[in-house]
Protein backbone atom coordinates (compact mmCIF):
# COMPACT_ATOMS: atom_id res chain seq x y z
CA UNK A 1 0.00 0.00 0.00
CA UNK A 2 1.63 3.42 -1.24
CA UNK A 3 0.35 7.08 -0.15
CA UNK A 4 0.14 9.19 -3.01
CA UNK A 5 -1.01 12.93 -3.19
CA UNK A 6 -2.88 12.59 -6.52
CA UNK A 7 -3.55 16.73 -6.68
CA UNK A 8 -0.31 18.73 -5.89
CA UNK A 9 1.60 22.12 -8.19
CA UNK A 10 5.11 22.76 -8.06
CA UNK A 11 4.81 26.87 -8.95
CA UNK A 12 3.90 28.98 -6.24
CA UNK A 13 2.02 31.47 -8.38
CA UNK A 14 -1.24 31.42 -11.15
CA UNK A 15 -1.68 33.14 -14.27
CA UNK A 16 1.09 32.74 -16.45
CA UNK A 17 1.26 31.54 -19.99
CA UNK A 18 0.76 27.55 -19.39
CA UNK A 19 4.65 26.61 -19.84
CA UNK A 20 7.29 25.99 -17.23
CA UNK A 21 8.33 29.09 -15.08
CA UNK A 22 11.91 28.98 -13.82
CA UNK A 23 10.42 28.67 -10.23
CA UNK A 24 8.90 24.88 -11.02
CA UNK A 25 12.24 23.18 -9.70
CA UNK A 26 12.18 24.87 -6.78
CA UNK A 27 8.72 24.16 -6.11
CA UNK A 28 9.12 20.83 -6.93
CA UNK A 29 11.88 20.20 -4.38
CA UNK A 30 10.14 21.98 -1.58
CA UNK A 31 7.07 20.25 -1.99
CA UNK A 32 8.96 16.65 -2.11
CA UNK A 33 10.61 17.54 0.77
CA UNK A 34 7.33 18.31 2.99
CA UNK A 35 6.19 15.05 1.14
CA UNK A 36 8.73 12.82 2.34
CA UNK A 37 8.13 14.46 5.83
CA UNK A 38 4.29 13.70 5.71
CA UNK A 39 5.09 10.20 5.00
CA UNK A 40 4.23 10.02 1.52
CA UNK A 41 5.34 7.48 -1.01
CA UNK A 42 4.21 9.68 -3.97
CA UNK A 43 3.17 12.86 -5.45
CA UNK A 44 1.25 13.71 -8.92
CA UNK A 45 2.52 16.92 -10.15
CA UNK A 46 -0.72 18.41 -11.73
CA UNK A 47 0.26 22.08 -12.55
CA UNK A 48 -3.11 24.00 -14.42
CA UNK A 49 -2.40 22.97 -18.08
CA UNK A 50 0.96 21.84 -18.49
CA UNK A 51 2.69 18.73 -17.33
CA UNK A 52 5.50 18.97 -14.51
CA UNK A 53 7.82 16.25 -15.35
CA UNK A 54 10.51 16.44 -12.73
CA UNK A 55 12.52 13.79 -10.55
CA UNK A 56 13.41 14.59 -7.02
CA UNK A 57 15.05 12.44 -4.66
CA UNK A 58 13.65 9.99 -2.22
CA UNK A 59 10.27 10.24 -3.54
CA UNK A 60 7.70 8.68 -6.66
CA UNK A 61 7.00 11.19 -8.78
CA UNK A 62 2.93 10.82 -11.26
CA UNK A 63 3.32 12.57 -14.40
CA UNK A 64 0.35 14.94 -14.29
CA UNK A 65 -1.86 18.01 -15.44
CA UNK A 66 -4.67 20.07 -14.20
CA UNK A 67 -6.38 20.62 -17.78
CA UNK A 68 -8.82 23.74 -17.55
CA UNK A 69 -12.04 22.43 -19.76
CA UNK A 70 -14.92 24.37 -20.73
CA UNK A 71 -16.67 23.20 -17.24
CA UNK A 72 -13.77 23.02 -15.01
CA UNK A 73 -10.63 21.22 -13.96
CA UNK A 74 -10.09 18.03 -14.58
CA UNK A 75 -7.07 16.27 -13.34
CA UNK A 76 -4.99 13.93 -15.86
CA UNK A 77 -2.20 11.51 -14.26
CA UNK A 78 -0.25 8.86 -15.74
CA UNK A 79 2.48 7.53 -18.10
CA UNK A 80 1.76 10.21 -20.67
CA UNK A 81 -0.42 13.07 -19.70
CA UNK A 82 -0.59 15.65 -22.62
CA UNK A 83 1.96 18.19 -22.11
CA UNK A 84 0.25 21.37 -22.06
CA UNK A 85 -3.44 22.37 -22.73
CA UNK A 86 -5.21 25.54 -23.69
CA UNK A 87 -7.41 27.24 -21.10
CA UNK A 88 -10.88 26.30 -22.18
CA UNK A 89 -10.02 24.63 -25.27
CA UNK A 90 -11.65 21.38 -24.32
CA UNK A 91 -14.75 19.64 -23.29
CA UNK A 92 -14.08 17.68 -20.27
CA UNK A 93 -15.21 14.44 -22.02
CA UNK A 94 -12.41 15.38 -24.98
CA UNK A 95 -10.04 15.13 -21.98
CA UNK A 96 -11.13 12.35 -20.58
CA UNK A 97 -11.10 10.58 -24.16
CA UNK A 98 -7.35 12.57 -24.52
CA UNK A 99 -6.29 11.02 -21.34
CA UNK A 100 -7.68 7.48 -22.08
CA UNK A 101 -5.83 7.30 -25.76
CA UNK A 102 -2.55 8.40 -23.51
CA UNK A 103 -2.78 5.53 -20.90
CA UNK A 104 -3.89 7.89 -18.34
CA UNK A 105 -6.36 8.37 -15.66
CA UNK A 106 -8.94 10.99 -15.70
CA UNK A 107 -10.53 12.24 -12.21
CA UNK A 108 -13.34 15.45 -11.75
CA UNK A 109 -11.07 17.72 -9.77
CA UNK A 110 -13.36 19.24 -6.99
CA UNK A 111 -16.74 18.77 -8.04
CA UNK A 112 -18.17 21.04 -5.83
CA UNK A 113 -15.76 24.20 -6.31
CA UNK A 114 -15.98 26.60 -9.81
CA UNK A 115 -17.29 23.08 -11.65
CA UNK A 116 -20.19 21.90 -13.02
CA UNK A 117 -17.61 18.79 -14.88
CA UNK A 118 -19.59 16.58 -12.23
CA UNK A 119 -22.74 16.68 -14.07
CA UNK A 120 -20.73 15.56 -17.74
CA UNK A 121 -21.66 12.25 -18.67
CA UNK A 122 -18.52 10.97 -19.64
CA UNK A 123 -16.56 8.17 -18.27
CA UNK A 124 -14.26 9.24 -15.69
CA UNK A 125 -12.25 7.32 -13.77
CA UNK A 126 -12.41 8.52 -9.77
CA UNK A 127 -13.43 11.75 -8.53
CA UNK A 128 -11.40 13.57 -6.31
CA UNK A 129 -12.33 14.42 -2.64
CA UNK A 130 -10.31 17.75 -2.29
CA UNK A 131 -7.72 18.83 0.29
CA UNK A 132 -8.98 22.34 0.41
CA UNK A 133 -12.66 21.71 0.76
CA UNK A 134 -13.15 17.88 2.68
CA UNK A 135 -16.14 19.12 4.13
CA UNK A 136 -18.03 17.80 1.30
CA UNK A 137 -16.60 14.16 0.94
CA UNK A 138 -19.89 12.97 2.32
CA UNK A 139 -21.79 14.84 -0.77
CA UNK A 140 -18.50 13.89 -3.30
CA UNK A 141 -18.80 10.10 -2.01
CA UNK A 142 -22.47 10.19 -3.19
CA UNK A 143 -21.80 11.77 -6.33
CA UNK A 144 -19.08 9.29 -6.71
CA UNK A 145 -21.71 6.00 -5.83
CA UNK A 146 -24.26 7.08 -8.18
CA UNK A 147 -21.78 6.53 -11.18
CA UNK A 148 -19.94 3.86 -9.43
CA UNK A 149 -16.56 5.54 -9.28
CA UNK A 150 -14.13 4.94 -6.89
CA UNK A 151 -12.79 8.68 -4.86
CA UNK A 152 -9.32 9.93 -4.58
CA UNK A 153 -7.80 12.28 -2.24
CA UNK A 154 -5.67 15.08 -3.06
CA UNK A 155 -4.51 18.08 -1.34
CA UNK A 156 -3.94 20.53 -4.28
CA UNK A 157 -1.50 22.21 -2.53
CA UNK A 158 -0.23 25.33 -4.14
CA UNK A 159 2.82 25.83 -1.70
CA UNK A 160 4.77 22.99 0.09
CA UNK A 161 3.21 23.08 3.50
CA UNK A 162 -0.41 22.22 2.16
CA UNK A 163 1.09 18.90 0.54
CA UNK A 164 -0.36 15.42 2.06
CA UNK A 165 -3.40 17.07 3.71
CA UNK A 166 -5.40 14.69 1.25
CA UNK A 167 -4.30 12.05 -0.32
CA UNK A 168 -4.79 8.62 -1.43
CA UNK A 169 -3.81 4.97 -0.02
CA UNK A 170 -2.81 3.21 -3.68
CA UNK A 171 -3.05 -1.06 -2.92
CA UNK A 172 0.12 -1.72 -5.96
CA UNK A 173 2.64 -3.99 -6.05
CA UNK A 174 4.98 -1.43 -6.97
CA UNK A 175 4.48 2.31 -7.31
CA UNK A 176 4.43 3.37 -11.12
CA UNK A 177 2.50 5.65 -13.10
CA UNK A 178 1.06 2.85 -15.29
CA UNK A 179 0.32 1.05 -11.69
CA UNK A 180 -1.45 3.89 -9.87
CA UNK A 181 -3.56 4.05 -13.22
CA UNK A 182 -4.83 0.75 -12.68
CA UNK A 183 -5.28 1.15 -9.07
CA UNK A 184 -7.94 4.06 -9.80
CA UNK A 185 -9.55 1.80 -12.49
CA UNK A 186 -10.07 -1.33 -10.65
CA UNK A 187 -11.12 1.07 -7.29
CA UNK A 188 -7.95 0.18 -5.25
CA UNK A 189 -7.76 3.50 -3.94
CA UNK A 190 -9.11 5.38 -0.88
CA UNK A 191 -8.86 8.49 0.29
CA UNK A 192 -7.27 10.04 3.47
CA UNK A 193 -7.88 13.42 4.93
CA UNK A 194 -5.18 15.00 7.68
CA UNK A 195 -6.85 16.55 10.55
CA UNK A 196 -4.06 18.64 11.68
CA UNK A 197 -5.37 21.29 13.06
CA UNK A 198 -3.34 24.12 11.16
CA UNK A 199 -4.66 22.35 7.81
CA UNK A 200 -8.43 22.89 9.34
CA UNK A 201 -7.79 26.48 9.65
CA UNK A 202 -6.51 26.31 6.36
CA UNK A 203 -9.49 24.95 5.09
CA UNK A 204 -11.44 27.86 7.12
CA UNK A 205 -9.60 30.17 5.26
CA UNK A 206 -9.82 29.04 1.34
CA UNK A 207 -13.94 28.54 2.23
CA UNK A 208 -14.09 31.88 3.11
CA UNK A 209 -12.24 33.51 -0.07
CA UNK A 210 -14.08 30.74 -2.33
CA UNK A 211 -17.25 31.50 -1.14
CA UNK A 212 -16.55 35.43 -1.23
CA UNK A 213 -15.87 34.52 -5.40
CA UNK A 214 -19.01 32.57 -5.93
CA UNK A 215 -16.84 29.64 -6.80
CA UNK A 216 -18.60 27.13 -4.24
CA UNK A 217 -21.91 24.81 -5.05
CA UNK A 218 -23.88 22.84 -3.06
CA UNK A 219 -25.39 19.72 -4.16
CA UNK A 220 -28.42 19.54 -5.24
CA UNK A 221 -29.54 15.65 -5.71
CA UNK A 222 -32.44 16.26 -7.67
CA UNK A 223 -31.17 17.80 -10.44
CA UNK A 224 -27.13 17.55 -10.09
CA UNK A 225 -25.28 20.45 -12.24
CA UNK A 226 -28.10 23.30 -12.04
CA UNK A 227 -25.88 26.59 -13.08
CA UNK A 228 -23.80 28.19 -15.52
CA UNK A 229 -20.40 26.79 -16.12
CA UNK A 230 -17.57 28.55 -15.28
CA UNK A 231 -16.92 30.73 -18.66
CA UNK A 232 -20.45 30.19 -19.94
CA UNK A 233 -23.85 32.27 -19.60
Amino acid sequence: MFAVDVHTHTRFFHGFESRPTPVDPVGARALAVVARYRGLDGVAFTNHDYTADFAVPGLVTIPGIEVSTTRGHVLVIGPDPPAATRVGGMTPAEVVDLAHQRDCAAIVAHPYRNSTVRAVEAPFDAIEINGKHPRTRDSVERLAEGHDLPTVGGSDAHYPFEVGRAHTLVDADELTPAAVVDAIRDCRVAPRVDTWLPHSLLRALYRRIHSEKGHLTEPEWLSPGVGSPPGEE
